[in-house]
């Protein structure tokens, strides 16, 4: 698995923050941001290969 540059974690975290920010509170609304912010918390630690295809293999989604 390749590691992140410094410039891409940045990218990454600020695109985290914007998603948040964005949160209404609503679970039901909030869905869709919630599974892209998951999303970028694993590309970011790793937990899955940075160019998978593959969303999650734990889970298979």
């Amino acid at each position: 698995m390749s590691e992140l540059s410094d410039e891409i974690k940045k990218e990454i975290n600020l695109e985290i923050e914007a998603l948040e920010k964005s949160l209404s509170g609503n679970m039901l609304t909030d869905m869709d941001i919630r599974d892209k912010i998951h999303n970028l918390k694993m590309k970011l630690n790793g937990v899955r290969p940075v160019d998978s295809f593959v969303e999650c293999v734990g889970c298979g989604s």
